[in-house]
């Protein structure tokens, strides 16, 4: 895509993290305490914790998120995956999602998943297009808003 380009976490970012993030949860659902753990201090709960957040700039503009959420050495989720309003619909989430899935398997890890909402087609067929399938969540999801989980498994050396 011209223009876009996709870069790892840099704090600067950590803003439009938030920023993005609200735009779409405070429009379609609510915003819940595990949002705001994440979005308050994105470098302490995903960073430091291992994982990687990816941001789309359109020139120096901040207009696309996803962030790659480490569960365990092999098991992460795919979380927060954002674009603004003007910039959706030009495949700027399925940019990030692949940056997010090549940088797993770079780390070694055999799979990612994720959990969000049957009413959201447009992600849910983004996520096919990324290899995603729909599976039986194996915990309970600490979101209300949650009802699909999907996974994608990393075939070994696969980075």
């Amino acid at each position: 895509m011209s223009g876009i380009r996709v870069v790892p976490f840099s704090r600067e970012y950590a803003a439009d993290f938030r920023r993005l993030n609200f735009d779409w949860i405070e429009r379609l659902f609510k915003v819940e305490a595990a949002d705001l753990k994440v979005l308050d201090d994105p470098e302490q709960a995903i960073i430091a914790k291992g994982g990687m957040i990816f941001f789309a700039l359109d020139g120096a503009a901040v207009v696309g998120t996803v962030a790659m959420v480490r569960v365990s050495d092999e098991r992460y989720e795919l979380a927060k995956m954002a674009v603004a309003a003007t910039h959706q619909r030009r495949g700027i989430g399925e940019m990030l999602g692949a940056a997010g899935v090549r940088w797993v398997a770079k780390q070694g890890g055999r799979s990612v998943f994720l959990q969000s909402n049957t009413k959201l087609d447009n992600a849910l067929r983004l996520y096919e297009r990324l290899g995603f399938r729909r599976a039986v969540d194996p915990n309970r999801t600490e979101y209300a808003r949650c009802d699909i989980y999907m996974e994608l498994p990393i075939a070994a050396g696969g980075g």
